[in-house]
């Protein structure tokens, strides 16, 4: 198990990434805190001068999501996906689709939560139409980005069991 805190990226075929992150908190509360609009809005995207405009979750097989950040300077982000399978609190699988393409295709994301000791584990693995767009990923701010959305996921929980 990853210890709590630690955001480890790995990469296990050439077309996917794979991170994984454990929080101190149940998986129920968890997977909550993935698919619960207002929830979402307090840990995912929200870095420094951006606002999280759209946040819209309807998180069942055929449901979609949109999300859309705006920066101070006007400019955004988009991006929007499918949920193909949903096990509550258990899986999530989904498209993932930016508005402004900066990778050809789409991606599917597989969200998985395990739970022991009170503890769960996310481990999300991200398969790209290609290992040039996968590599293309990794050279991005992904990685740093993933890990202070799950910081502030952390805080977020922590203050859930206060």
């Amino acid at each position: 198990m990853t210890k709590a805190g630690t955001l480890q990226v790995t990469t296990p075929s050439e077309r996917e990434i794979r991170m994984t992150r454990t929080f101190d908190a149940p998986r129920e509360v968890v997977y909550e805190a993935l698919t619960n609009p207002s929830l979402v809005r307090r840990w995912l995207g929200a870095l420094e001068g951006w606002t999280f405009e759209i946040c819209e979750i309807d998180a069942r097989i055929g449901g979609s999501y949109r999300y859309l950040w705006r920066h101070a300077d006007g400019s955004e982000l988009g991006m929007r996906g499918t949920y193909l399978d949903v096990v509550r609190p258990e899986r999530i699988v989904s498209t993932e689709v930016f508005d402004q393409a900066w990778y050809e295709g789409h991606a599917v994301g597989t969200a998985v939560l395990t739970e022991r000791d009170g503890r769960t584990t996310l481990t999300t693995t991200i398969r790209y139409d290609s290992k040039a767009i996968r590599d293309a990923v990794l050279r991005s701010p992904m990685e740093s980005g993933v890990a202070q959305g799950y910081d502030r996921l952390e805080e977020l929980l922590a203050a859930q069991a206060a």
